[in-house]
C-alpha cells in the first residue's frame, strides 16, 4: 500500500503557486497537495534524470471519479499533466517539473477480481507487481511480465511501458498478458479497450495502442490481465565464463539449440563484483561473467540437460540443488541494480538486438566504455536479446549532457547498426527522445503524432515524453 504525507482533503493553496494562466486554480482538484515533500518525491524516477525544478502540485488518485475529475479540469485550464505509477521507470517518462501537475494513482491499489476459471485478474493501476502475482498463487496461477523491479513496480507502470523482464522470452511481454483496459483520455471521457476473451479482432486494436504509450494517450485506471498456471516444475542452471563475450556466445547458443528458456539472464564481471559487495556473495570469484538459466512445464528436466550439455562446451555450469538454491541465484539477478545504485548514480541502457549477435554488442559495450572512459556494466535478458548496459556516474554528474549521454547514444547506434533497437522495455520518456527518429523514420514519428494529437489536442498528457 502506498503512503504519502497527504491529509485526504485538499489543502489551501500556498502564497506564490500558480497554476495554469490566470493563477491559481486548483480548489476543485481532489487531494492535492503543495507540500515540498510530496512535490520532490513525484518529482522524478529511478532513471538519473534530475529534473530543473519541481511540479506545482500532485493530486492523489484514490478512484477513477478522481482520475477524470483531475484531467477535466485540467483540460479546462490547460494544466499540464504527468500521470505516476510507483515512480520505479528508468526513462524519466514521469519526472515532472514546475508548471505541470502530477496525477499519482499509486493509491489505486485494489486487486478487483481473480477468476481462476477463465485465468485472469481485474486489478487498479497502483496494484505491485509481486503483490499480484501473491494473490494468484493462492489459485496456482501466475502474472507472466517479470520485471526485476518486480516487488515495487506497479501495474500501471508495466503497462505505460510495455514491461518485459525475465520470463518475457518464453511469455511474452506485457502486452501479451493484457487482455482489456479502462482508459481515461485527456479531456475526462472513458475508453474501455479489448475484451476478457483471449481471442477478439473486433475494430482496430486500442488496447495495444495504449500499452507502451508512456501516459501519453490516456491513464489507465483498470486493467483485465491474463493469468497462467504455475509450472508444475522449474529447472536452474548456473554458468560462469571467462568473459561477457563467451557468456553471450553461449546465450546465444542456447537459443540456436531450439531450447526454450523460460529465464536466460546474463551479467557481466563488474556486476557481478557490484553484486558481491551488496549481498556478501562471491560470484566474480567463480568466472569474469554468469548466466543463470531456467526452463520449465513437463519438460523442465529434460531440456536443463540439453542447457548443460550447451553451456559445458564454453564454461563451467552447475545444477541447482534445491529451491533455496535457485532463488538465491534469481535474487542476485533482481539485486544486480540496487547494487550498482550504491555505487554512484545509474542510468540505465536498454537497448535489443537479434539474439545471434549479442557476442558483438557486449564486445561493442565494452570497446565504448574503454574509449569514453565511462564506466558501463551490463547485464541482459540474454533469452530474447534486450541488454541493459548501466552507467554508473558520481552523484554529481549528469545523465542527459557530457561523457555519459554520448555514450548512451554510442549505444543506440552499436544497437541500430546490428539491426536492433533503442529501447526494448524501458521506453523513451525523456531520455532517448533524441535518436528516436534515426530508428522510427519521419513517416512513423508523423503518424504517431497524429494519434496523439487526435486523443489529446492541447497536449497536456504527459507533454514532451515518448515522441
Amino acid at each position: 500500500m502506498s503512503t504519502h504525507s497527504l491529509d485526504p482533503v485538499p489543502v489551501p493553496v500556498p502564497a506564490g503557486v500558480t497554476f495554469g494562466p490566470g493563477g491559481s486554480v486548483l480548489s476543485g482538484f481532489p487531494s492535492v497537495s503543495f507540500l515540498e515533500a510530496d512535490r520532490q518525491r513525484v518529482s522524478t524516477d529511478r532513471s538519473g534524470f534530475v529534473p530543473e525544478s519541481l511540479p506545482d502540485g500532485v493530486v492523489f488518485a484514490r478512484t477513477a471519479d478522481d482520475v477524470v475529475a483531475t484531467l477535466q479540469l485540467a483540460t479546462e485550464h490547460r494544466i499540464p499533466v504527468v500521470p505516476r505509477g510507483a515512480g520505479t521507470g528508468l526513462a524519466a517518462a514521469s519526472s515532472s517539473r514546475a508548471g505541470e501537475l502530477v496525477l499519482d494513482v499509486s493509491g489505486m491499489n485494489r486487486i478487483l477480481r481473480i477468476d481462476p476459471r477463465e485465468q485472469l485478474a481485474v486489478v487498479e493501476p497502483g496494484v505491485l507487481n509481486a503483490d499480484l502475482n501473491a494473490a494468484a498463487a493462492e489459485y496456482g496461477l501466475f502474472y507472466a511480465p517479470d520485471p526485476a523491479s518486480t516487488a515495487i513496480c506497479s501495474i500501471g507502470g508495466n503497462i505505460a511501458t510495455n514491461a518485459g523482464g525475465m520470463r518475457c522470452a518464453k511469455y511474452g511481454v506485457t502486452r501479451e498478458s493484457v487482455l482489456a483496459l479502462r482508459v481515461i483520455l485527456a479531456d475526462g471521457r472513458e475508453l474501455r479497450t479489448g475484451r476478457e476473451t483471449i481471442k477478439g479482432v473486433s475494430g482496430y486494436d486500442l488496447n495495444a495502442l495504449m500499452i507502451g504509450s508512456e501516459g501519453t494517450l490516456g491513464v489507465v485506471v483498470e486493467a483485465t490481465l491474463r493469468l497462467r498456471p504455475m509450472p508444475v516444475h522449474t529447472a536452474t542452471v548456473a554458468a560462469f565464463f571467462p568473459d561477457v563475450t563467451t557468456a553471450a556466445q553461449a546465450a546465444s547458443a542456447v537459443i540456436a539449440a531450439r531450447i526454450q528458456p523460460s529465464v536466460m539472464e546474463l551479467m557481466d564481471g563488474p556486476t557481478l563484483e557490484a553484486v558481491d559487495m551488496a549481498m556478501g556473495t562471491d560470484y566474480r570469484s567463480k568466472g569474469g561473467a554468469f548466466l543463470l538459466v531456467q526452463t520449465d512445464g513437463y519438460g523442465a528436466f529434460l531440456e536443463q540437460d540439453v542447457v548443460m550439455e550447451v553451456l559445458t562446451t564454453l564454461g563451467s555450469c552447475e545444477k541447482a540443488v534445491d529451491d533455496e538454491h535457485a532463488a538465491a541465484l534469481i535474487t542476485a539477478r533482481r539485486e544486480a541494480i540496487p547494487s550498482l545504485e550504491k555505487l554512484g548514480r545509474v542510468s540505465i541502457g536498454d537497448i535489443g538486438v537479434p539474439r545471434g549477435r549479442l557476442a558483438e554488442v557486449v564486445s561493442g559495450l565494452e570497446e565504448i566504455s574503454a574509449r569514453t572512459g565511462v564506466r558501463i556494466f551490463t547485464i541482459a535478458h540474454a533469452s530474447d536479446g534486450n541488454l541493459h548496459p548501466m552507467i554508473v556516474l558520481d552523484p554529481e554528474d549528469s545523465v542527459t549532457t557530457g561523457p555519459a549521454k554520448a555514450a548512451l547514444g554510442e549505444m543506440f547506434h552499436l544497437a541500430h547498426r546490428l539491426g536492433g533497437t533503442l529501447t526494448g522495455e524501458h521506453g523513451i520518456g525523456l531520455l532517448k527522445r533524441d535518436w528516436l527518429e534515426e530508428e522510427l523514420g519521419g513517416v512513423s514519428l508523423e503518424i504517431m503524432n497524429t494519434i496523439r494529437t487526435a486523443l489529446d489536442p492541447l497536449g497536456i498528457l504527459n507533454p514532451g515524453k515518448a515522441l
